[in-house]
């Protein structure tokens, strides 16, 4: 493992590579060796933000070879997901007046992996050359959502006795801030009514300078934030927020969040493949709102999780009854978010990360489908448009089959 100077939010992620010799799209062999060393020499970013789309389809399928990492075990009990392919190419959707297909969908370069789910059958499994069933890639804020199921099993457990507590109630450095005296609801929903600024094209910006902050440098940083409008009653995308949930986490259930997503998620409900998660430092807590990295199946996995109210598949609750539905409950801040959910409308609801990263759910239809990607860009890709449109289409068309 080699340690990079943290200069970006994702200063820890530009340097993460899976235990992969190599890794190559059609336009590039670079090696992550090679790669590592452009960083070093200040060739390449540290940033995925400002690398080549090359650069990242290796970055992206790697997140332990430079970046301190904990790992999450899986078990030995695989749940079974059982292949029954479909046609599903000819389904259509509209981008700005223009039809297209799901056919010409997987042709995009930028997905790398697609995955549908319907009552525990694989309808259609998608991977890019370089990438498989056994790849695990990075999430990005699809943890955000992992985090809040997190939640929901310490407050199953009593860990955390209400949503209604203050943060400082976990967190004594924070008592006496605008921060301590903010809900944990409020922050689930991204609603603390302090001022945050989540610019990824600004090094200045707070998520440049805090995103990835954890423990007493987060809370210090936080601390100092000033309150804008009253906790609840506004929406304001803030990864800060979802690391400060990832901290509450952590001091509730007095252990790191890796281990516990181990013993109450991964292992008991069935995951196939080991996952990671980057970790401020060796032997530091993890990034409550980013940087889980899994495969695809185990993506979907999570998502059938969800979609069972987390309920394992020995009858086992994890989660309180109802939290599911709590949580993809629009939100006084923002209709199209619950805890840590994008709220995908008509009773859906997505997990989705930076540059591509889906875990959706449709309950109605018993449907998850989950993507990893390489976008043109972060936010606001040609491709994103194409991601979101082709999930719904999936989702409409398998309703009507149902």
């Amino acid at each position: 493992m080699m340690s990079l100077s943290r200069c970006s939010v994702f200063a820890l992620l530009a340097t993460a590579l899976l235990a992969l010799s190599s890794v190559t799209n059609a336009s590039d062999s670079l090696t992550r060796e090679q790669l590592a060393e452009r960083i070093k020499a200040g060739e390449t970013s540290e940033s995925p933000l400002f690398m080549t789309p090359s650069e990242r389809r290796i970055v992206f399928a790697n997140t332990d070879y430079f970046s301190p990492v904990r790992r999450v075990e899986a078990g030995s009990n695989v749940y079974a997901l059982t292949p029954a392919p479909r046609d599903l190419g000819a389904v259509q959707y509209e981008i700005d007046g223009q039809m297209y297909t799901i056919e010409s969908f997987l042709g995009r370069h930028p997905l790398m992996g697609l995955v549908v789910v319907q009552d525990d059958k694989i309808l259609l499994e998608h991977y890019a050359d370089d990438h498989s069933a056994e790849t695990r890639w990075i999430s990005f804020s699809v943890t955000k959502s992992v985090t809040s199921m997190l939640m929901g099993a310490a407050v199953e457990e009593g860990y955390i006795g209400s949503l209604e507590d203050t943060v400082g109630s976990y967190l004594p450095r924070l008592a006496g801030s605008d921060y301590g005296n903010v809900r944990v609801r409020d922050i689930l929903q991204m609603a603390s009514g302090i001022e945050w600024d989540e610019d990824y094209t600004d090094p200045e910006s707070d998520v440049s300078r805090a995103g990835i902050l954890n423990g007493v440098e987060l809370t210090t940083y936080l601390a100092k934030l000033p309150k804008l409008h009253e906790p609840g009653t506004v929406f304001n995308y803030n990864t800060g927020e979802s690391n400060l949930t990832g901290e509450v986490l952590r001091a509730a259930i007095g252990n790191n969040a890796a281990t516990y997503l181990t013993h109450k998620i991964w292992q008991p409900f069935g995951m196939e493949h080991d996952a990671t998660w980057v970790t401020d430092g060796l032997g530091g807590g993890e990034t409550g709102g980013c940087c889980i990295s899994a495969t695809l199946r185990d993506y979907a996995r999570l998502g059938l999780f969800a979609l069972a109210d987390g309920v394992l598949p020995s009858g086992e609750r994890v989660l309180p009854a109802g939290w599911m539905t709590a949580s993809t409950a629009p939100s006084e801040g923002a209709d199209f978010y619950g805890y840590l959910w994008w709220l995908a409308g008509d009773d859906r609801f997505n997990a989705s990360g930076i540059f591509g990263q889906k875990i959706f759910v449709d309950p109605q239809s018993k449907l998850v489908i989950a993507a990893h990607s390489n976008a043109e860009t972060a936010t606001g890709s040609d491709y994103a448009k194409h991601l979101q449109a082709a999930l719904l289409a999936l989702s409409d068309h398998l309703r009507v089959e149902s």
